[in-house]
């Protein structure tokens, strides 16, 4: 969960199978994703958006220094960890901030995954066609 250190603030964000471990601190707004600035980390400008999505929705986004380490799923799954890893930590700063952001939606664990394949079957959802001869 979230817990509080003497200076930066502690959360898991998770999406799909990405997981994310992200530290807040007081700052100038450095998002630092795997030790690499986040825009070189996220080329597409849409993953860069959601990223900053809970900064901004509570005028954040130059108050607060973002380092975050993630792992699995792709990159779409890792930006979405990291901002539900952010506003948890958010939350666990100031309370006041956690209706705000759980009515974006951005609280809430999205937990759909990939559904597995099935043994005899060409996929997860797919059937071999019928054949009555």
């Amino acid at each position: 969960m979230a817990e509080a250190q003497t200076d930066r603030i502690y959360a898991t964000g998770r999406r799909k199978c990405a997981t994310a471990r992200v530290w807040l601190s007081p700052g100038t707004g450095k998002i630092t994703v795997n030790r690499r600035d986040a825009d070189a980390y996220f080329l597409r400008e849409t993953t860069r958006m959601i990223l900053r999505q809970a900064l901004e929705l509570i005028e954040g986004i130059e108050k607060y220094d973002v380092m975050a380490t993630v792992a699995g799923g792709g990159h779409s799954a890792q930006a979405e960890a990291i901002r539900h890893g952010v506003a948890r930590a958010l939350t666990t700063s100031d309370g006041g901030m956690r209706a705000v952001l759980k009515s974006a939606g951005f609280l809430t664990r999205d937990s759909r995954k990939k559904e597995r394949k099935k043994y005899g079957q060409p996929g997860a959802r797919k059937r071999f066609q019928y054949s009555k001869r």
